[in-house]
């Protein structure tokens, strides 16, 4: 293209491909100017138009009974009955994270709740899946503790609690750390805020904080592989001011109850930009903006500087006309900028002005929603990397017995194994992270941290309010909080120690009773070694564990966010893992019932070392899941509850050569294979889905019920390691008999750290016992096996064979020590 205004190097600087800028010139009708160069190429990167995923996001599920709002707004809403209405998502802050981890954490945590509030509701949860590489690094050390710092910091200042998440560990994440994070908010208003602008006259009014030159390009530099020069780009990472957030969160909702705002969006991702471009596009109308008028906090900035800026804590209205006064008064009362500075006009058009000339001209469309799209070719087989990884089998492994098996020359009991499984970062208490956080502000909180699998949070109605906190701290272990019914007040208590540490006020019904209070429970979920091997398969056992996380605590899962975290998809190998694990995860929400109501992309996670050779990490789709619990006081934890319970896994029963068995742990894609043995290969396992579904109701139905007083999925590690969990939370010892499946030639290991889907371990008081078995017998066939008992408080963890030949028995205090303390010891050596 002959006299063009730009070098290609210029163009590449803008994360634009010649041929986008062929079709930018071809529909402005002339070449853009430096400005509209830069709109361009934030708005047309992977961040904000998935050019490479909306062909793929189409076959998710996305409408339901309770489904309110689906993709397309600031965030996903779902009705939860009695007038509650609960919003969510979950969004990534992976390259801001990579190099400068404490603000890109921080602002990570910002940038989400402002999705929350824009939509009328009021964040009351955050939780975060985090991965980074081998905590031995010191690297990883320092992107570990710059990140939860991060969280901790602006969660904690800002006032919304974080209540719960994962982080895992894997030499894939060495040098691309992934930070998601998800909101939960309650709409405070009558209507939902939504972002179309709608109204010709209609004032566009900026508010919040200043704009600056922090976070330029955030949008298109969050496109873009990771590289030995990405230090270079700390100026695309944002800088958060979390006390400032609070009272735009503040204003913004008194603003909206005052139903002078026609719409709302955040300035996210590309800024300005963004903002005036999707509220201007989705309403169908055109948006002028005059840059004069935006407060500054540095000077000399010119339009490409306003309009690529990601500072944070700003938001765009669309006001009544001739109410915007009134909005701009309830904005200065907090403390915040208030200005008009925009109209809405006809003309389906951005127009920027700066210094009384028009600096940009673009049609809305062509920067939100007519965007590139490229529908890539995939894969007609696997690539080889999975099918030699799908060659490998058990029968690699040494020959085990039942006292131990042999580790590089080494032969190690499984007593040992345990004890190191324990000790695996991945597998370890994350007390060490949690206890940063305040996962107590707002008092709604059930179940804390490390108590069970899901966060639970009380969800307040208007009439139901808090009367004092009697407890600032409170031993997260196990200890899952508990309303006990007391007239029309509700004393909460930490159980296990008994404490009292606070008292709800709650309404009565028209007898005088205490009407029964609900909660919502949420998760983020991903075992993204399942789906480096196999992406379909994986990614359908990690909405499936989600859902069966929110089951163990006694909730119904409702509805999904989901957070792709990816290769390049220009690769082959990478789109067909993205191609693949989208299928899995839209065909296990359709199966579950559990559709999608947004999400975040979040691919070119590749770090490019200095001889240009790119290193993907696995591929990570995250997935945020919520669920009501209809009754806070039928909900349980992990943790056993009381000696002489009686120990039942459901969803595999008795592993002999009689029994009807759907499924059976595997070693394929393990903690125990990738951690013991170095060995990343396998078959991860596959969910049956009709048994999925009939484990989990059993489990629900258990807890409601009040017979199942404790349930654990059985994830990473096996049933040794979940049986392991339960004992170490409630400090309590099990005696537990297995029984290999001799019909499929069963190995101990497979038996004791073997994983697979549709399995939750539970305890059950002996005094419902007969209940409970002629449940299981009607509802769950043959899929079920009663394995032992809780034993005295101190005691041990140990697992026998059917014929009472000892497998494992290790005591509670060793276990708990490499439980407790892998991370800080590993923290504390640095």
């Amino acid at each position: 293209m002959p006299n063009l205004p730009f070098s290609p190097e210029q163009i590449a600087a803008e994360r634009l491909k010649p041929e986008e800028y062929e079709e930018i010139v071809q529909r402005l009708g002339r070449h853009p100017n430096k400005a509209e160069l830069g709109m361009f190429g934030v708005m047309w990167s992977e961040h904000c138009c998935y050019k490479n995923s909306r062909p793929l996001l189409k076959q998710f599920p996305t409408e339901g009974d309770r489904i309110l709002v689906g993709p397309g707004e600031n965030a996903g809403v779902i009705d939860l009955g009695d007038g509650l209405q609960l919003a969510f998502k979950i969004e990534s802050h992976n390259h801001p994270s990579a190099v400068e981890p404490f603000q890109g954490a921080a602002t990570g945590v910002g940038g989400i709740l402002r999705d929350i509030f824009t939509m009328g509701a009021r964040p009351i949860a955050l939780l975060n899946s985090l991965r980074f590489g081998n905590l031995d690094d010191s690297k990883t050390q320092r992107l570990f503790k710059g990140v939860v710092s991060g969280i901790s910091h602006y969660g904690n200042c800002i006032g919304v609690p974080t209540v719960g998440g994962e982080v895992y560990f894997d030499a894939a994440y060495s040098e691309n750390p992934l930070v998601n994070v998800m909101a939960l908010g309650l709409m405070e208003t009558q209507e939902i805020v939504k972002s179309g602008a709608s109204g010709i006259g209609n004032p566009v009014l900026y508010v919040g904080s200043t704009t600056g030159r922090d976070g330029m390009g955030g949008a298109s530099f969050a496109s873009a592989e990771l590289t030995d020069k990405s230090m270079d780009d700390r100026p695309a990472v944002q800088v958060g001011d979390p006390f400032l957030e609070k009272s735009l969160i503040e204003a913004c909702l008194e603003a909206f109850k005052t139903g002078a705002v026609v719409a709302a969006q955040d300035m996210g991702a590309a800024g300005i930009t963004c903002s005036t471009s999707e509220m201007a596009a989705k309403g169908g109308v055109g948006i002028e903006f005059d840059l004069d008028k935006v407060p500054v906090r540095e000077s000399g900035m010119v339009p490409y500087e306003y309009l690529l800026s990601e500072s944070q804590e700003r938001m765009l209205f669309v006001a009544e006309k001739g109410r915007e006064q009134e909005l701009i008064d309830i904005f200065h009362r907090w403390g915040l900028h208030a200005v008009v500075a925009g109209t809405v006009i006809a003309e389906p058009i951005v127009r920027i002005l700066f210094k009384g000339e028009i600096a940009a001209e673009i049609t809305a469309t062509a920067l939100a929603d007519n965007t590139p799209i490229y529908h890539r070719e995939l894969l007609t087989e696997p690539p080889e990397y999975a099918r030699k990884a799908w060659e490998w089998t058990a029968d690699k492994l040494p020959e085990c017995t039942a006292a131990g098996i042999e580790v590089q020359g080494n032969f190690q009991t499984w007593n040992q194994i345990l004890l190191t499984l324990l000790d695996t970062p991945t597998i370890a208490s994350k007390r060490w992270v949690y206890r940063q956080y305040d996962h107590q502000v707002q008092n709604n909180t059930v179940i804390l941290p490390g108590g069970a699998d899901a966060a639970v949070v009380r969800l307040r109605s208007p009439e139901t309010s808090i009367i004092k906190d009697k407890s600032s701290t409170v031993d997260a272990v196990s200890e899952a909080q508990e309303i006990v019914e007391a007239e029309a007040v509700i004393p909460l208590f930490s159980k296990g120690q008994g404490r009292e540490i606070g008292e709800v006020a709650a309404p009565l019904d028209s007898e005088g009773q205490v009407k029964v209070i609900p909660g919502v429970a949420a998760t983020v979920d991903c075992n993204s070694r399942y789906v480096y091997l196999d992406p379909y398969e994986g990614a359908k056992a990690v909405v499936a564990e989600a859902a069966r996380n929110l089951s163990c605590v006694g909730a119904e899962p409702l509805a999904v966010t989901d957070n792709l975290n990816f290769g390049s998809p220009e690769k082959p190998v990478g789109y067909w893992q993205l191609a693949s694990a989208c299928r899995g995860i839209a065909d296990a929400c359709r199966e579950l019932e559990t559709p999608v109501t947004g999400g975040n992309v979040s691919l070119y996670n590749e770090t490019v070392d200095a001889e240009g050779n790119p290193q993907p990490i696995y591929p990570t789709p995250v997935i945020g899941m919520v669920g009501l619990i209809p009754d806070l006081t039928k909900i349980c934890g992990q943790a056993w509850q009381k000696e002489g319970d009686l120990i039942y896994l459901l969803g595999i029963g008795e592993l002999s050569e009689n029994s009807d068995v759907k499924t059976s742990p595997t070693l394929g894609g393990s903690e125990y294979l990738a951690a013991v043995h170095g060995t990343i290969a396998g078959k991860p396992p596959i969910i049956d889905f009709d048994l999925e579904r009939q484990v989990q109701k059993a489990c629900r139905d258990g807890i409601r019920s009040g017979w199942v007083r404790s349930a654990h999925d059985c994830a990473e590690g096996g049933i040794a390691i979940a049986l392991a969990e339960c004992c170490i939370s409630a400090k309590l010892g099990a005696s537990i008999h297995l029984y290999p499946n001799s019909q499929h030639s069963q190995r101990w290991d497979e038996l004791l750290f073997g994983e697979m889907g549709n399995c939750i371990l539970v305890s059950v008081s002996p005094a419902n016992e007969a209940a409970w078995t002629s449940y299981l017998q009607e509802n769950l066939a043959a899929s079920w096996q009663k394995i032992g008992l809780v034993d005295s408080t101190e005691g041990s963890l140990r697992v026998f064979t059917t014929d009472n030949l000892p497998l494992i028995e290790v005591n509670i205090a060793d276990m708990g020590d490499r439980y407790y303390n892998a991370i800080e010891r590993r923290i504390a050596s640095a």
